[in-house]
């Protein structure tokens, strides 16, 4: 069995945040905030616009580092040019906000700052979250250069939001969240930008389903979803078209990913047996109930009326039909949630329920499993490969996943 041992053990990686002049610079901090907690070395940039409305000193704090701007740019204080210095240090540059004048100095690779200067001289991905007002995200000519850029590999567009702006107007054009720009960043550096999933339709099941005594009580489990919107997150960030059914969830989905909300097994298996035909890769990463209640009562029961035993029934087993009905070209992935051994059981289950992979994964081992941000796992597959995964992120969790299954099975 082969091990994988978590990013996190390896050299910090490095991010080079570049800030635009915006009134969303101020979301910036966060990210590089961020960044900086979880272990990645940053650097920043500042255009001469973005210091009308950040100063390189907040940055320099967050990021445990001098923030630099043009006047760094144009003084012989370095060894080596600066913009060749960050160009090769980095692993990924992060353009945040992207405006509308730095999006077309790079489209038609004019360089007359600092900023430019440095992405022409790396060839590292980068990572654009354009910002500004309804009008001129809309603009002719900006819709083009921002299609024209894009279509050059090493360029990552995160998608604006619509809102209200800073100029009252309520449109697109707002920023993606330091939260949403921060997992793309976490992406990207586990992937260095390849896209091998762009043309494959992902499926993905998520979270626990509920099964209703009445309308007040149900079975259920402690899945909040979590590692199937990483599972759905790394697979838009690798090119992706992605549908995520999904239990009860309090977190947002990513926009690209078309979400489907349910609350039963059985409408989880409406809609998985619907969406099956067209996808290539299903993963039911979903905590389904194993039982629901027999009878439904759709008044609340009095405390004296529930029964002393509870007469339950087998609720539809919906990876299994889902085997029954993939074709030869469809990639089915299953979970396995135990305790103690999991290895035994995930054998079990991968060869009972047909399927490609499996993941087995512990829920009694600290800070893993249900409701936590982290997980650790065992791959495993039909012709006897193993991964042994350490405790990582989730997103982490589910780019090793989607690793293993090209490696083997693209």
């Amino acid at each position: 069995m082969s091990n994988l041992q978590s990013s996190s053990e390896n050299r910090n990686n490095r991010v080079l945040v570049c800030v635009g002049g915006g009134i969303a610079a101020y979301k910036v901090c966060e990210v590089v905030s961020t960044l900086f907690k979880s272990g990645v070395e940053v650097r920043v940039i500042l255009t001469r616009s973005a210091q009308e409305f950040i100063t390189p000193l907040t940055l320099a704090t967050l990021s445990r580092h001098p923030a630099y701007t043009d006047n760094d740019f144009w003084q012989p204080t370095h060894s080596r040019p600066l913009h060749i210095e960050l160009g090769e240090w980095a692993d990924l540059i992060v353009i945040a906000p992207l405006t509308a004048n730095t999006l077309a100095k790079l489209t038609y690779g004019m360089a007359d700052n600092l900023l430019t200067n440095t992405v022409l001289a790396s060839t590292c991905p980068v990572l654009l979250a354009p910002a500004m007002n309804t009008d001129m995200w809309e603009q002719l000519t900006v819709q083009r250069n921002w299609q024209q850029l894009l279509t050059d590999s090493r360029y990552h567009g995160m998608s604006t939001a619509s809102g209200l702006l800073a100029c009252d107007r309520i449109g697109a054009g707002r920023m993606a969240e330091p939260a949403e720009i921060v997992t793309r960043i976490h992406s990207l550096l586990h992937t260095g930008g390849k896209r091998d999933l762009v043309g494959k339709r992902i499926l993905i099941s998520a979270g626990g389903t509920r099964e209703y005594l009445d309308p007040v009580r149900f079975i259920g489990n402690p899945s909040t979803g979590k590692m199937g919107l990483a599972l759905a997150q790394a697979a838009l960030h690798r090119g992706a078209n992605v549908t995520l059914v999904h239990g009860i969830a309090n977190w947002d989905v990513p926009l690209g990913v078309q979400a489907i909300p349910v609350i039963s097994a059985e409408e989880m298996q409406q809609v998985m047996l619907e969406y099956l035909p067209n996808a290539d890769v299903i993963v039911m990463s979903a905590a389904v109930a194993d039982v629901k209640p027999k009878d439904y009562s759709t008044e609340k029961l009095p405390k004296r009326s529930l029964p002393q035993a509870l007469p339950v029934e087998p609720v539809p087993d919906i990876v299994a039909q889902l085997a029954q009905l993939k074709q030869p070209h469809q990639l089915l992935i299953g979970f396995a949630a135990q305790t103690g051994d999991i290895i035994t059981p995930a054998k079990e289950k991968l060869q009972t329920k047909k399927l490609d992979v499996i993941v087995a994964n512990p829920i009694d081992q600290p800070d893993s499993g249900f409701g936590s941000n982290n997980n650790q796992a065992i791959f495993l597959d039909g012709q006897n490969h193993q991964l042994e995964v350490a405790h990582c992120s989730k997103l982490e969790m589910a780019h090793h996943l989607f690793d293993f299954v090209m490696s083997r099975h693209a």
